[in-house]
């Protein structure tokens, strides 16, 4: 399976058609709250339309804001999966120019430009992580905190203290993740180890 992406930065794309103006606005987004935050944002209040497609893994949601049904909304998800793109959402506003588009050409026009401004986006690789609870005698808890830090994609914060060490909250790879044990378990002979929290 090819690995899902997400964009760097906000990106923009624009077009003109029979003298409407279509602007596209695409950002990355963690949660359906900053997705929602993104589309208020993006929204232009002198368009006659904004209209907006997020996906977040299995998540997704469109609207055509007033264009007829199925032809604004729908077009821009499928360009944001056409191009394999998560935690993604794209805003399309339209100034109407006089001329009427139809279905087919609402269809066209609001995913391709959609597609147009994501197609030039920058993008990055999403890596899947989990995320655990790592116990730490102080004895071992430089020596941790270093080799462990130093693994790329691993993040490691102290959450709090105990006579005897730290609890430490880790995220690493999911891929990583059995890498992580074994080297944690190599570092401290088997004195430290990770609890891993389930996936969602």
């Amino acid at each position: 399976m090819p690995p899902r992406l997400t964009l760097v930065e906000r990106a923009t794309g624009r077009q003109e058609i029979r003298k409407s103006r279509f602007i596209a606005v695409a950002g990355p987004v963690a949660d359906e709250a900053a997705a929602k935050d993104f589309i208020a944002a993006q929204s232009d209040p002198s368009a006659g339309h904004n209209c907006w497609a997020w996906r977040l893994g299995q998540n997704y949601r469109f609207n055509d804001d007033g264009e007829p049904g199925g032809t604004a909304g729908k077009p821009i998800l499928a360009a944001i999966d056409g191009q394999g793109l998560d935690r993604v959402a794209v805003v399309v506003s339209r100034w109407f120019g006089g001329v009427l588009l139809g279905s087919g050409g609402l269809i066209r026009a609001y995913g391709g430009t959609a597609a147009l401004c994501l197609r030039d986006a920058a993008k990055v690789a999403l890596i899947e992580t989990v995320s655990g609870t790592l116990t730490c005698g102080f004895s071992d808890l430089a020596l941790v905190q270093a080799r462990l830090g130093a693994l790329p994609g691993v993040q490691m914060e102290v959450q709090s203290f105990t006579d005897s060490g730290a609890i430490l909250s880790v995220s690493a790879p999911t891929s990583d993740a059995g890498g992580v044990d074994r080297l944690l378990a190599d570092l401290t002979s088997g004195r430290s180890a990770i609890r891993w929290d389930d996936p969602a």
